[in-house]
C-alpha cells in the first residue's frame, strides 16, 4: 500500500462535543500521510518526472502531505462512507458548502459544521493535502513534492507565469495568488521575455527588457532584487493580461498529488490504521469544488481510478464548477493554483465519450484511458452558468463543432444550476473579490445553490449504495434550443436601461493550442500557440435575462431579478469591457412602494406576477415541491429554498 504511514499530530472532539442526530459525536484526527511509491510500476508511469525523482533505500519515491479525518466517535453509527475532499488551494470546502456554513465564517483547521448536514447522515470526512505550492500552516494544508533530479542536482528549465493586476501595482510574486514560487534561475534575465495583452485572447506585445526586472519594492521603496517577483516601471496596468517566460532552476513533480489521492483511496478501504483508529470504508466519494473538481476530471483522463493493486480506488465523483476543463497537475513546472494561461488545462479532449475534434484532427474522450483499465466511478459533475460564460463547460456536453448534443455514458450525468455564479451567493456580497483583486460593476449574484448541490451529492450517494439512478441531466441543449452563443444572450442585455454589458468580442475562448510537440512529456515551450476558437455556448434566457436550461431554482422560475453567471469588470479597475472570471450578478427588479415598475425599468413590475408576498411564497414553494418530485432538491430542504426566495423578495419590495 503506497501511503506507508499516518503520523497523528494532534486528535480531540469535533465541533466541542456536540451531537449530530442518531449517529452522535464526532472527532478529528490531524497528521501527516507518508507515501512511497515505485516509479516503475506501469501504474504510476503517466505521473511526469516521477522516474526522475530521488528514492529511497527502498527503490521508491517517498513524499507527503497534510491528512485529516472527521469521523464518528462509535464508527458503527456512521454511514461507512468516507468522502475523500482535495481541498481548493488548501482550503477545506466540502463541509462549508454542503453544509451551508456562513460565507462569513473563517477557514480553519477545524471547520465550522454548519447545519451538520453531512455529519447528521453519517459521513466521514477526509481532507488530503495534495497541492505542492500551498504554504502549509495549522489552516492550510499541502504537500512537500519531490523534486525531478539528474545526477543529483535539480533540472530547471523555461516555464511561465500568469499576472492579472485587479489594481495598481508595481511588482508581482511569480506564482498563482499567494503560493510558493518558481524562482527564477541565476542569470535568467538574459533570456527572459514578458508579454502584456489588452483581453484574454488579444495580441501579445512584448515589452522591453530596460522597463522591468526581477526585483520587488522595499519597505523603503527602494526597488530590491528577488529571484521571486518581477517588477515593472510604471507599474501593472489593472485590465492587462501579462505573460511572464523565464528560467526556473527547479521542478516540483506536481503530479504526486495525484498519487496521493489515489492512494488514500487504498488505505481507506484496508482500514490499517490502528493509532488511530480508523475503521475501513465500504464506500469511498471523491469531491473537488472549481480548482479540485477539475483535478477529479484531470485524475480519470490518467486513468489513475485503479490503485497499485489492481482495486477500484473510488466507487463515486462530484467534480463541482469544473467546467470542461483540466489543470495545471501533471507537467514539469506546474503550478497547480493557475487555471487561465492556456496549457494542459484547457487541451482537448472536453467531453467524455471520445470524439474527432476538428480543430485538431485528435480524436480522443476525458474517460477513454479509465475505461480501458476499468474501475470507472459514477460521477455527477455541476455547474453554474459562470462554467458556461468562460468559455468551456458546453463543451463537456456539445461536439467541439457545435453540431450535436452528445449522448452521455451510462455512469454520469451532468447539470447546470441556471442563473448562478461560480460560488454561491448571498444578499450583501462585497463586489471586490480579494483573491484576485478585481471589483465587479453590479452587485453579486445572490443565488445560494446549495441546496441543489447537496441533493446531487446524496443522488450520488444513493447511485453508489444501492444503484438508484440519479434524476436525468439537466442542461443547455442544441436540439431545444435552448444552448446559444453569448451574443445572442447578450443582445437582451442591452435592451436593459441603464445597464453596459461586456464586450462580446472580449469574453474568453478555449482555443486549439500548441505546446511544442512534446505535450504527452509534459513538457512545453512557452508561451503556447493559440489556434482556432472553439464554439463558445451558454444558456438561452428569457425576456428577463434568466436561463431557459438547467435546474431552477425559485429564484429563477418566479423570479425577483435578472440572475447571471457573468459581471462586467468595474471600470476602477480597467477593461471594463470585459468581465469578471467566477463572478455573476443580480440585477433586481426596480420597483415601487405599490410594486409597480420603478423609473425606466421595463421588465415585468412585480404587482404583474404576484399579487402579494404570499402568493409569492405560495409560487416559490410549488417550483421547490416540482424539484423535490423531479429528484433535484432533497425534501427536508424545501422550506430553505423558500425562506431564501422571499429572503430576496423582501430585499427588492424593500429596496435593498
Amino acid at each position: 500500500m503506497a501511503l506507508v504511514h499516518f503520523e497523528v499530530q494532534r486528535s480531540g472532539d469535533y465541533a466541542n462535543g456536540r451531537a449530530f442526530g442518531a449517529v452522535g459525536a464526532y472527532r478529528q484526527i490531524d497528521g501527516i500521510a507518508h507515501f512511497a511509491v515505485d516509479p516503475s510500476d506501469p501504474k504510476n508511469q503517466v505521473i511526469v518526472d516521477l522516474p526522475l525523482a530521488p528514492r529511497a533505500a527502498d527503490g521508491r519515491v517517498h513524499f507527503q502531505s497534510d491528512f485529516s479525518v472527521v469521523m464518528p466517535v462509535d464508527p458503527d453509527r456512521g454511514n461507512q462512507t468516507a468522502v475523500v475532499e482535495l481541498p481548493n488551494r488548501g482550503r477545506r470546502r466540502v463541509v462549508p458548502m454542503l453544509n451551508r456554513v456562513p460565507a462569513s465564517a473563517p477557514v480553519r483547521r477545524e471547520a465550522d459544521c454548519g447545519d451538520g448536514f453531512l455529519f447528521t447522515h453519517g459521513f466521514t470526512v477526509v481532507s488530503l493535502g495534495w497541492q505542492w505550492d500551498v504554504h502549509r500552516t495549522e489552516d492550510m494544508m499541502g504537500l512537500q513534492a519531490p523534486l525531478a533530479e539528474r545526477d543529483g542536482v535539480p533540472i530547471g528549465g523555461q516555464t511561465v507565469v500568469d499576472i492579472r493586476p485587479g489594481t495598481a501595482a508595481s511588482d508581482w510574486l511569480l506564482a498563482d495568488r499567494n503560493h510558493i514560487t518558481l524562482p527564477a534561475a541565476a542569470g535568467a534575465e538574459a533570456t527572459a521575455v514578458l508579454l502584456r495583452r489588452d483581453y484574454e485572447d488579444g495580441t501579445d506585445t512584448e515589452i522591453p527588457a530596460a522597463y522591468w526586472r526581477f526585483a520587488t519594492t522595499s519597505a523603503t521603496g527602494s526597488s530590491v532584487p528577488s529571484r521571486c517577483h518581477v517588477q515593472i516601471d510604471g507599474g501593472f496596468t489593472p485590465g492587462k493580461i501579462y505573460h511572464l517566460v523565464y528560467q526556473t532552476d527547479r521542478a516540483p513533480i506536481a503530479g504526486v498529488g495525484l498519487l496521493a489521492l489515489r492512494d488514500t483511496a487504498a488505505f481507506l478501504r484496508a482500514g490499517r490504521c490502528t493509532a488511530a483508529a480508523i475503521p475501513s470504508y465500504q464506500t469511498l466519494l471523491a469531491w473537488g469544488v472549481s480548482q479540485t473538481g477539475r483535478m477529479l476530471r484531470h485524475f480519470l483522463y490518467l486513468g489513475l481510478n485503479c490503485c497499485e493493486d489492481g482495486a477500484r480506488a473510488y466507487d463515486g465523483m462530484q467534480p463541482h464548477v469544473a467546467g470542461a476543463r483540466r489543470g495545471a497537475f501533471n507537467h514539469r513546472f506546474a503550478q497547480p493554483s493557475n487555471q487561465t494561461t492556456p496549457l494542459w488545462g484547457h487541451d482537448f479532449p472536453f467531453a467524455d465519450m471520445a470524439l474527432c475534434d476538428p480543430l485538431t484532427g485528435r480524436t480522443a474522450g476525458l474517460l477513454d484511458r479509465q475505461a480501458s483499465i476499468g474501475m470507472l466511478p459514477k460521477i455527477i459533475s455541476t455547474d453554474t452558468a459562470a462554467e458556461y460564460w468562460r468559455g468551456d463547460a458546453a463543451l463537456s456536453h456539445i461536439d467541439p463543432a457545435a453540431t450535436t448534443d452528445l449522448p452521455e455514458i451510462p455512469n454520469t450525468r451532468r447539470y447546470l444550476f441556471a442563473g448562478t455564479q461560480h460560488v454561491a451567493g448571498y444578499l450583501g456580497q462585497s463586489r471586490h473579490n480579494a483573491s484576485i483583486k478585481t471589483t465587479a460593476r453590479y452587485d453579486l449574484n445572490v443565488v445560494d445553490y446549495r441546496p441543489l448541490l447537496r441533493a446531487a451529492f446524496m443522488n450520488l450517494y444513493a447511485w453508489v449504495r444501492s444503484d438508484k439512478a440519479p434524476p436525468a441531466s439537466c442542461h443547455p441543449r442544441l436540439d431545444d434550443g435552448t444552448a446559444v452563443s453569448r451574443d445572442e444572450v447578450l443582445r437582451v442585455f442591452q435592451s436593459f436601461p441603464a445597464f453596459t454589458p461586456p464586450d462580446a468580442a472580449r469574453l474568453p475562448f478555449v482555443r486549439a493550442i500548441d505546446m511544442g510537440g512534446e505535450e504527452a512529456q509534459g513538457v512545453a515551450v512557452y508561451p503556447a500557440k493559440e489556434g482556432v476558437f472553439y464554439p463558445a455556448l451558454v444558456a438561452a434566457v428569457d425576456d428577463d435575462g434568466n436561463e431557459r436550461a438547467g435546474i431552477k431554482l425559485p429564484d429563477i422560475a418566479v423570479p425577483v431579478a435578472s440572475h447571471t453567471g457573468w459581471n462586467p469588470r468595474d471600470p476602477e479597475n480597467g477593461s471594463s469591457d470585459q468581465i469578471v472570471l467566477m463572478s455573476g450578478l443580480s440585477l433586481m427588479f426596480a420597483v415601487d412602494a405599490a410594486g409597480q415598475a420603478a423609473g425606466n425599468d421595463d421588465r415585468r413590475p412585480l404587482s404583474a406576477r404576484y399579487r402579494n408576498r404570499a402568493d409569492y411564497a405560495a409560487q416559490a414553494e410549488t417550483v421547490a415541491a416540482q424539484l423535490i418530485a423531479d429528484g433535484y432538491l432533497l425534501a427536508a430542504d424545501l422550506q430553505i429554498v423558500v425562506a431564501a426566495a422571499l429572503e430576496r423578495y423582501d430585499a427588492v419590495c424593500n429596496g435593498q
